[in-house]
């Protein structure tokens, strides 16, 4: 399910690329996670309130605007039935064309007869609780620091996270969490520092109470999300954070 949801997650990412206008960093791909409907969500596409939903609790589409909203169910459709979906959704709700042309390269390839299929369903909540619970603790990071930033999910990497400056300080840190890779097999929190010269070193700090620094490769702290919640989620990434500000 990890798979299909990350390659799902493209078709939100391609109606940013079709419909929005384009920005240096990205920003315009990448998507927001809302914990009530436990669905990805698009910017908002349009003035009409135009967004398209990738829906972890029924693996599902959905098209929703001020005035109406409109479900497609993944399970048992092809790559192409969906892109045939959108395209023709997207021309009735904003009469403009949907062109799913990613920039980027993903660790998996998807042709026009690749089917999803709702193979565990208990995956698919677990895929989900995840997401909420590194929402919940980014949300209550933001607040504890007064940072005002938003909370996105990268569609390319499929990491949810934060980039910001931190008040007061000449230190940038970006913290969230990644989907396995070869930093970690299984999904894992991290975090890393930058300043003037660049990324910060961390092989020689400190150990954390939670969580552990790398000592080579990737440069921050990693914590297996296994079993974690997100209250210590938020000790990992506050106590990192404490680190870095006061190197």
């Amino acid at each position: 399910m990890k798979k299909q949801m990350h390659l799902a997650a493209q078709y939100l990412a391609a109606a940013g690329i079709s419909f929005l206008e384009k920005k240096a960093d990205d920003s315009h791909t990448n998507l927001g996670f809302d914990i009530e409907r436990g669905s990805l969500e698009t910017h908002l596409l349009s003035d009409h309130g135009d967004q398209l939903f990738l829906n972890y609790v029924d693996f599902s589409l959905e098209w929703k605007s001020k005035s109406s909203s409109i479900v497609y169910n993944l399970d048992g459709s092809t790559h192409e039935d969906v892109l045939k979906w959108i395209t023709e959704t997207a021309q009735k709700a904003l009469n403009k064309t949907y062109s799913y042309n990613l920039h980027y390269d993903l660790p998996y390839k998807i042709d026009s007869s690749f089917t999803f299929k709702l193979e565990d369903p208990k995956e698919l909540v677990d895929l989900k609780n995840l997401r909420t619970q590194i929402q919940l603790s980014l949300e209550q990071i933001n607040a504890d620091f007064n940072l005002n930033t938003s909370i996105r999910v990268w569609p390319h990497h499929f990491d949810s996270g934060i980039y910001t400056k931190f008040p007061d300080s000449d230190i940038s840190i970006g913290f969230g969490l990644a989907i396995p890779d070869t930093v970690s097999p299984v999904h894992y929190f991290y975090i890393s520092g930058y300043n003037n010269d660049g990324q910060m070193e961390t092989a020689s700090y400190t150990d954390l109470s939670r969580g552990k620094w790398s000592k080579e490769g990737f440069k921050g702290a990693i914590l297996p999300a296994a079993g974690e919640t997100a209250s210590q989620a938020t000790t990992f990434f506050k106590e990192a954070i404490q680190v870095f500000l006061a190197s």
